[in-house]
This record gives structure tokens, sequence and C-alpha cells, in this order.
């Protein structure tokens, strides 16, 4: 039964939705059967660590108090029926925190019915719940088209030939759902062209960016923001639809759902700051700082109560390459409870320490650091090359060989490094040990070493071990 989809999905519940889906099965409305309860008892005490009895069917089954022998498909079925009831109620809590759903199907129940004297009420109710609705969702338009449509039918026709209908309202949302819904997936397909082996066509995608050039309905913040990502997708190389697009986010982006304006829009925005940052124009790292920043005071960067531990160490990285430490620091510390708890120690522990060895508090970066194995081996990693590179800087010799060789042995013995990966660690620490072996003034094995490591292009951090070369060599 532990091993079962109920019971895995039962576990995921906090104890107030355990107890909201008790009372959903004590409803005669929805549940009358006691067996079903009993078993969602069972099964609960179980999560909960508050029963005593072995999980195994027949054991529950003796415990429902049946009177009757095991019967192996009756007990499936009642299974089957509690995870059908688990399903329904998902459903009804998701309907039922949905108020302007409830408002239009409310409206074609009274259609269907011929309610006459709930008709007014029952708009209006639903008028003054969109409008409510954040303003710039796909969702604010798909409900009010659906709302919208449902008054059209509300009425009978004959009862409105003369006058003017909602249709123009009708169309205008549903035009403004279906245009921003395009851009939005065609801009998601732009974003992973370079990524994805998928190919994806999108109908009549072409017509519509042709079509908004210059229309009224890029006056509408969700279209004109998902225009201008598009943009900056197919038309990389003018800046200006880039300076644009950062102007709309700045205006309108706290209009959308902060996920969405997040992972999408200012996604799209920074990508392209980092494609134009790796291309050598440093001017857009800073752009991407600015973006970083937006986010972060409008409160666009918590989604859902946390922050991505990605989005928390891309900024990170991105403030101490521009030298923001006073910045980054109250960043680091202010938003660590907003971590998931799974990485939290990981990703601020690491993030603090990158901040004191851009700040050459080298003696910090190693009390942070020597002592700790971080569960992911990515973080691991890299904070053993952040090791390696304080040690070398602070010219801390012993524990710098040391440390090559428990590097050596932990890429040898994880088996989720790639062997492809460990190459680029392994000639890292090879070409450092040798760094440290040229006496000052030796410009023959300088050279000799800048270049097999120009000849070489598998070296994690390359552009480290080159400066470092650079230095030794007076450059």
């Amino acid at each position: 039964m532990r091993s079962s989809k109920l019971y895995s999905i039962l576990r995921d519940f906090s104890k107030i939705e355990q107890n909201r889906f008790r009372k959903y099965l004590q409803s005669p409305y929805f549940n009358r059967s006691a067996i079903i309860i009993e078993l969602f008892n069972i099964i609960a005490a179980d999560i909960n660590e508050e029963g005593n009895i072995d999980l195994k069917k027949e054991v529950i089954w003796e415990n429902l108090e049946l009177n009757a022998s095991f019967d192996d498909t009756r007990f499936r079925k009642y299974s089957s029926d509690l995870l059908k009831h688990l399903e329904n109620f998902l459903s009804q809590q998701a309907y039922e925190e949905d108020s302007v759903y409830q408002a239009s199907f409310l409206i074609s129940a009274i259609g269907d019915r011929k309610l006459e004297k709930l008709y007014n009420s029952s708009i209006r109710s639903a008028q003054r719940m969109i409008h409510n609705y954040p303003s710039e969702s796909s969702t604010y338009y798909y409900h009010k088209y659906k709302i919208e449509r449902n008054y059209f039918d509300l009425i009978e026709f004959e009862t409105r030939r003369a006058d003017k209908s909602n249709v123009g309202e009708i169309n205008t949302a549903l035009d403004i759902f279906y245009i921003s819904e395009k851009l939005k997936f065609y801009n998601y397909i732009l974003s992973q062209k370079h990524i994805s082996p998928h190919e994806y066509r999108i109908q009549f995608i072409e017509d519509i960016i042709k079509f908004l050039d210059g229309h009224d309905y890029l006056s509408i913040p969700r279209i004109a923001l998902y225009f201008q990502t598009c943009l900056t997708y197919l038309e990389p190389e003018n800046e200006d639809h880039y300076h644009k697009l950062k102007n709309l986010l700045n205006e309108h982006a706290t209009k959308l759902p902060a996920q969405e304006a997040k992972d999408d829009l200012y996604m799209s925005a920074q990508n392209y700051c980092i494609r134009k940052a790796n291309q050598g124009n440093q001017l857009f790292l800073k752009e991407l700082f600015i973006l970083y920043q937006d986010i972060v005071e409008k409160g666009i960067v918590i989604a859902e109560g946390e922050i991505s531990p990605w989005y928390y160490r891309n900024i990170v990285t991105t403030a101490l390459r521009l030298g923001e430490y006073d910045w980054i620091e109250n960043f680091i510390y202010g938003f660590r409870d907003k971590l998931p708890e799974s990485y939290r120690e990981n990703a601020f522990t690491f993030s603090l320490a990158q901040s004191y060895f851009y700040q050459k508090k080298f003696d910090k970066v190693i009390e942070l650091l020597r002592e700790i194995e971080y569960e992911d081996f990515t973080y691991n990693l890299n904070s053993k090359v952040m090791l390696l590179f304080t040690y070398y800087e602070i010219d801390e010799i012993e524990p710098l060989y040391s440390l090559f060789e428990s590097f050596r042995v932990y890429l040898n013995r994880n088996k989720q490094i790639t062997d492809n990966r460990k190459t680029l660690y392994k000639n890292l620490i090879s070409f450092t040990k040798r760094l440290t072996k040229i006496m000052p003034g030796d410009n023959k094995a300088i050279e000799k070493l800048k270049k097999e490591v120009e000849a070489t292009s598998e070296i994690a951090n390359k552009g480290w071990l080159k400066q470092k070369i650079d230095e030794l060599q007076g450059v």
C-alpha cells in the first residue's frame, strides 16, 4: 500500500488538507460509503505515524471490519474508489478557489434553465469578479471571453435583434487571449531553438507578427510584452528591441502573474543580455544585473513563496562580477530563508564563500569550504575549484597539493560525473600543479605551459588558468 499512487499522493497532503478531504468524504453529497472513509483514516494514520498496523492489504481488510474473507478484487475497488474521490476533491478545490470560473458556470447554468430572475445579478457578480482578476494573465482574457460568451447565450436572440449585442466584447477578449498565447508559445520555441532538437510549427504566427506591427493591440501590455520578446530572438542585432522590452517590463511586469513574468518575459530579456555579454559586449552584463535587481525589487523573483536556487546563484555571480559587494551580501542573507529547504544550506554557503572569494577574503573562503561536502555534486565541484583557486592565491602549497589529490580521488569515485566533465577538472588540476612548479623568470617554461593550455580545449575554468599564467609572465 505504501508504494501505491493513492498513498504517495496522500503523503504529500498537509494535515489541513487531510482534514478537508476527510470532511469531503463525510459529506453524503460526495460519498455515501463509510468503508471509504475508514480506508482513508487508516492510510492517514499511517502517514501521520499515528497508526500501528501493518499496511498489508489483508491487515487493512481486517481493520475495515467487513465481516467477510479477504477479497482482493473488492479491496482494489475500494482503493480505486478512494483514489477517484481524491481526484474529484482536487478538482473541487481548484473550482472553489476560482470564483470567476464559478461565476461563468453559473451564468451558463442559469441560461440553460432559463432562470430569468437571476440574469442581472449573475452578470453583475461575474463582472465584479473579472474586474478584480489579475488583468494581464491569459486566464483573465479567457474568463472574460467565457463570461461574455455565456452572457450572449443568456438572453433570447429575439429580444435583442434591434439592440447592440456584446459580440464586439466577445471577439476582443478572444483575440487578446488567442494572440497573446500564440506569442507566448512562439517565444518559448525561439528560446529553445538552440538547445532542443525538436521542431515545432506555430500556425499563422508570421501573419500575427505582421498583423501586430503598428496595430492597436500593441497597447495591450500582455501582447506588447510577448511581441517584443519574440523580436529580441528574431532580430538579435537590433538592440532597440531589448531596450523597448526592458521599458515594457519596468512598466507592466507586475500586472502579470509573477511566475509568468519571471520565467517567460524576464528570462527572455536575461537570455538576450547573456548572449550579448558572451559575444563580448560587457555593457550587457550590467544590463543583466539591472534586470535581476528589478525582479528582486518587484518581488517577482519569489514565485509561490520561494526563490529558485538557480536564480539565486546566477544573481550572486552576476553581481560579484560587477563588484556589487554590498548589494549582493544583503541579497545572500536576505533571501536565504526563501530558498527551498532542501537546497538552502548548499546555495547559501556556496554563495557566501563565492562573495568572500571575489572580495579576496580568502581566510573566510577556506573557513566555509574546507570541511564541507555538499550533497549536490555540482556544488561539490565548484566548491573544490574555488578552494583550489584560494589556496593558489595565498600560496598555501601544502594544502593545495593535498586538495589536488583529494579532488582527483573524488572525480574518480563519483559515478554521477560524466567522463567528459572529469577530463575538464583533471586537466585543471594538472595544469595548475605544473603552474606551481614554474620558477619566477623561467620564461621558457611559462611559454611552453601557455601554448599547451591554449591548445587544450577541455579545461575547466580555463580563463582563470590563462590569467594566472599571464600574471606569472608579467603581462
